[in-house]
């Protein structure tokens, strides 16, 4: 039997746009023989769906369009698609995650999630019900495990501690089965897809037979999905397709040779794929956005910023705008010029010196007495933001956020300044890893599109005379492994002291500086994900609370935490 693996990019919401593109391919998989065709999880909603799920009117219409679409698909061809279900049951949550096998305008069959993933960026268990133990599904001569996402994560035989209960590979595979069927949306995070091929290998190798595996790719809004669908059997891949663009795969039951070529992960090479298709699909799949826009300082992460917005939607529908202060060194315009000749986007230079020196003069009444401070080098980065978003709301541009996670995880960034903006694309990258982007970005096009100097000059926010990242912060080298240990892998002031060598006072301040800035991060843009942690939803912590480190002590009735750098 021929099966073919659709890998598409389903836009959440689009009822219509999802079933005509589900037609589309399955009508493919008719003419290059396929019998079966299999569609990933909540491809008809796209996932994740969140609370459109709680719209009765959705979910009326959801219904209307599978019952549409399974009288429209070829005749002859099961066609394996995910989409929500009511729970007939009185009792627990009103939806079930579910599988339909199509064919000849039926439901031949149904399977249901059972295992609803509600850490991170996952809360299922705020829509879904879930389902009994599954069932092997009997068709055309074949016992099929087919199952959903999360069902295949539990069965890791040498994890210390399993999250779920019940293993629904191992109950499905108890009954018999000659194909395992794995349909996901499961996102994109640094070092994720070689984790979840070794699961997928581990199964194959376990119970001794295939796994048909469809993943989704694309974006819809942070979470990015990079698709790496497939084919494993017990001695290997199968069937491997691309990841991050859609894909249509065809692989017949009778193969049972290696053919297909192991994924082999690259850190920045994927990053870099990751973010280009989180521009793309964040302003393509919105109807709202003709051009993207953002601030050009000569800095590596705007000009990082403005080649991924590049390579996403064309030169054409980016447009970049310096603006120097009293304060700005010569490269900052000069690099952002020469960053903006050689991506050929639009470009121009506004200076804010007239919008600084009015704020000033209004406010010089009131702050008398005051000495200066960050005051007024903040009022430099909210006449930029300004500046920026009034450029957004005359054109109707979408304003890209170019803040690294570096500086975001520490607060070193301005409210209703450079935080302005409607996506934060590298709110989720360090800074270190943004560099090793810039450098692959020229090593790609084969020539310097980011300028050297942005690559070598010291990080400045250029808010008053000599002013370096380094006044404020540790260096990147000492900073990046801090905060990924703090924030990803939730350790604390001791353990990243010994594992980094850093110092153990310098590692507490540089988390008090995270704790501190979580009100900033509250107001931020939403940000692509990109690693397993992320700020964003995937990150709850109260903003008002008391509870402190062990190394810290509890602040007394009336005392405050203040960003170091302010708000």
């Amino acid at each position: 039997m021929k099966i073919a693996l659709c890998q598409i990019n389903p836009i959440a919401g689009d009822l219509s746009g999802n079933a005509a593109k589900i037609l589309a391919w399955s009508r493919r998989a008719v003419d290059e023989g396929a019998e079966l065709a299999v569609f990933p999880e909540l491809c008809l909603t796209g996932y994740p769906p969140l609370d459109l799920l709680d719209r009765p009117r959705f979910l009326s219409e959801c219904e209307a369009t599978l019952n549409d679409l399974a009288d429209a698909l070829p005749a002859g061809l099961g066609v394996i698609v995910g989409a929500p279900r009511s729970n007939p049951s009185p009792a627990g949550k009103r939806l079930l995650n579910a599988v339909f096998l199509l064919e000849d305008g039926a439901v031949v069959a149904e399977v249901y999630k059972q295992l609803r993933p509600t850490y991170d960026v996952f809360d299922e268990y705020r829509y879904f019900e879930p389902g009994p133990p599954q069932e092997v599904v009997l068709w055309r001569g074949l016992r099929l495990g087919l199952h959903v996402c999360e069902d295949m994560w539990n069965n890791r035989e040498t994890d210390p501690y399993h999250l779920y209960a019940a293993n629904p590979v191992d109950a499905l595979a108890a009954q018999g089965v000659d194909l395992f069927i794995n349909v996901s949306g499961s996102p994109f995070a640094t070092g994720r897809p070689a984790f979840r091929e070794a699961i997928i290998a581990e199964i194959c190798a376990e119970h001794g037979v295939p796994l048909v595996f469809v993943n989704e790719v694309g974006a819809n809004t942070e979470l990015i999905f990079d698709g790496g669908s497939g084919v494993w059997g017990p001695e290997g891949p199968l069937c491997t397709m691309q990841r991050f663009e859609e894909s249509f795969g065809l692989w017949d039951t009778e193969q049972t040779a290696c053919c297909g070529v192991a994924h082999v992960e690259e850190k920045i090479p994927d990053l870099h794929d990751a973010l280009v298709l989180g521009i793309r699909d964040y302003v393509t799949k919105s109807p709202y956005f003709s051009k993207v826009l953002l601030g050009l300082s000569g800095g590596i992460d705007s000009a990082l910023t403005a080649a991924l917005a590049v390579e996403a939607l064309g030169a054409d529908r980016v447009v970049g705008i310096t603006m120097p202060s009293a304060y700005s060194s010569e490269g900052s315009v000069t690099d952002s010029l020469a960053l903006a000749q050689a991506l050929g986007i639009e470009f121009h230079e506004m200076p804010i010196a007239p919008a600084v020196d009015g704020f000033t003069h209004m406010l010089a009444p009131l702050f008398a007495g005051k000495a200066p401070d960050v005051t007024e080098e903040n009022l430099q980065a909210r006449a930029r933001g300004t500046t920026l978003m009034a450029v957004s709301n005359k054109f109707g541009y979408l304003l890209l956020t170019t803040g690294n996670k570096s500086e975001t995880a520490v607060g070193y960034a301005t409210l209703y300044g450079d935080m302005n903006g409607g996506l934060a694309v590298l709110s989720d990258v360090f800074k270190l890893d943004v560099y090793r982007l810039a450098r692959y970005v020229n090593e790609r096009a084969g020539r310097a599109i980011i300028p050297e100097n942005s690559l070598t000059k010291p990080p400045s926010a250029e808010l008053r005379p000599g002013q370096k990242d380094q006044d404020s912060l540790p260096p990147y080298e000492v900073l990046d492994p801090i905060l990924e240990r703090y924030v990803e892998r939730h350790e604390d002031v001791d353990e990243i002291a010994a594992a980094t060598g850093a110092d153990r006072a310098l590692v507490r301040r540089i988390l008090d500086m995270v704790d501190r800035n979580e009100f900033k991060r509250r107001q931020a843009a939403p940000g692509l994900r990109v690693t397993t942690k992320a700020f964003g939803p995937g990150r709850r912590l109260p903003i008002v609370m008391r509870w402190q480190r062990a190394d810290t002590p509890v602040p007394h009735a009336g005392q405050t935490h203040t960003a170091p750098e302010g708000a």
